[in-house]
């Protein structure tokens, strides 16, 4: 870019040579210029802080649950299993048939709600805090710090040729690395087929190739997001670096650098007067474009590729502690409030604007909704489907039959029986044979006969007449409650 941006050289007089002439005119035609410069690799700063505490609260908080919920028992199972191959998910108390996928819909939209809710409201904290990404980064490069060293202990070994110090501890990072990966890989796995019995087959070199292709497939993209590629998935591969910017306004809180107090920057001594020499709080350190894992400057402002880890505010509250400024050049403030110069209690007030009122609302019905859903959800499923080979028939005794099967799926963890009968046309019988058992969190199907007396059939004439049949769940034991569901269907009468 900078030689098409160079000044052109002076032409010559009509007919005089000039430095042009001697060369083609298509080379100029011909040149390229790159638009593309290579990324260098970001070496980001360990930091210590307020800040830095909790992100590594949420890292541990996280990985916790990630890691050690497919260990913890419910009723002599997995607490939280998604049997893909039964077709069943288990969380914990719950037992969810594929009919229930309005649940996993409705907890999408709540989430894609709450992230729009705290958006509006605090920026990217999700970014920062609580998102895999960020959590695993934080996780290898915690790693990368204990084998390799900080900051410049890295930059000085990259720099330098390859020796055996520098060999053994690339080795024993990148051994690491995979052992994180892989064991995310495997915890990943343990969510659709049991941990206990994915650890055996493990043990045994047994292991299915499904099985073995995701732990892989996971593990790699742990391994790739979070060791090599880093701030690149949050700037070019995220999505939500893009659209972020419709859900900030002046009142969003976000990572902000006060150049008021911090321009104009230069360095100095400690026991230098800042204004006596004209100089703002910022001592140029550069501290703070050091930690971040992005490496964007936040004094420039507002940046999509900022993710809000909060690193710089750690870092430069460090930086003003040492100098005896006080703290809050870089800070959680809103556009509105550097400007305005609020006081907390002012920005609080901000918070309930239009539209983080719109966003909470529709959160607390979609909560409520779910809630209600979850508690008044039946413990039981019924499907009813027509017998699509033969719709109508006349049997020996002149009655009209249709048949019906139906599908009983028992959402306890208790073996349970159910009583089915059918109404809608006078006379109708059912022939299921009795009460219907089905095993504890299983589906058992059945085939249902539905009679009419002929009489009944000459009076309701030909033609698909509506049903209903009415399924009860048999009290189990002394004080369970008496559960029904009514499912509709027709009845076909042939002419």
């Amino acid at each position: 870019m900078s030689q098409a941006a160079a000044a052109p050289e002076p032409v010559p007089p009509s007919g005089g040579p000039g430095p042009a002439a001697d060369h083609d005119s298509d080379d100029a035609a011909t040149s390229v210029v790159s638009m593309y410069v290579k990324q260098k690799k970001i070496y980001a700063r360990a930091v210590t802080g307020w800040f830095a505490g909790w992100r590594w609260a949420f890292v541990w908080a996280t990985q916790l649950v990630f890691y050690g919920l497919p260990w913890l028992q419910w009723n002599d199972r997995q607490a939280v299993l998604f049997d893909l191959g039964a077709r069943r998910f288990y969380i914990f108390g719950m037992v969810l048939y594929p009919q229930d996928f309005i649940y996993l819909t409705a907890l999408l939209i709540i989430s894609a709600y709450s992230l729009f809710l705290f958006t509006a409201v605090a920026g990217r904290l999700w970014c920062g805090f609580a998102c895999p990404q960020t959590v695993y980064t934080e996780i290898f490069m915690w790693v990368e710090r204990k084998v390799q060293g900080d900051r410049m202990a890295r930059m000085k070994r990259d720099a330098g040729p390859w020796n055996f110090d520098r060999l053994w501890r690339a080795a024993a990072k990148q051994a690491a690395w995979i052992a994180i990966a892989l064991w995310t890989g495997f915890t990943f796995v343990g969510y659709f087929t049991p941990i206990h019995t994915l650890a055996q087959l493990v043990s045994q070199f047994a292991l299915g190739p499904w099985e073995a292709f995701w732990v892989f497939f996971y593990g790699f993209a742990t391994y790739g997001n979070a060791g090599f590629m880093r701030e690149q998935v949050c700037k070019y591969m995220c999505p939500y670096a893009r659209f972020q910017s419709a859900m900030f306004d002046k009142d969003t809180l976000i990572v902000s650098y006060d150049p008021e107090r911090g321009e104009p920057r230069g360095s100095r001594s400690r026991k230098a007067d800042r204004k006596a020499i004209g100089k703002g709080d910022c001592i140029d350190c550069g501290l703070c474009v050091q930690v971040c894992p992005t490496g964007i400057d936040i004094r420039k402002g507002l940046q999509y590729e900022c993710i809000s880890c909060t690193a710089c505010i750690d870092v430069c509250d460090g930086v003003m502690d040492k100098m005896g400024y006080p703290r809050g050049l870089i800070r959680f403030d809103t556009q509105n409030g550097m400007a305005q110069h609020l006081t907390p209690a002012q920005r609080l007030r901000r918070v309930m604007r239009p539209r983080v009122l719109v966003y909470t609302g529709i959160l607390v019905l979609l909560l409520g909704a779910l809630s209600a859903s979850i508690a008044l959800r039946s413990p039981f499923r019924v499907d009813v489907v027509r017998d699509r080979a033969s719709l109508a028939r006349i049997v020996d005794d002149g009655q009209i039959e249709n048949l019906y099967r139906l599908q009983i799926m028992n959402a306890t963890e208790q073996p349970q029986r159910y009583q089915v009968t059918v109404k809608g046309l006078p006379g109708m019988a059912l022939d299921v044979g009795g009460a219907i058992e089905v095993l504890p969190a299983q589906a058992r199907w059945l085939t249902a006969a539905v009679r009419i007396p002929p009489q009944a059939g000459s009076e309701a004439g030909a033609g698909a007449h509506p049903i209903e049949f009415e399924i009860q769940r048999l009290p189990h034991q002394p004080g369970d409650s008496v559960v029904r569901t009514v499912e509709k269907s027709t009845f076909v009468i042939p002419r």
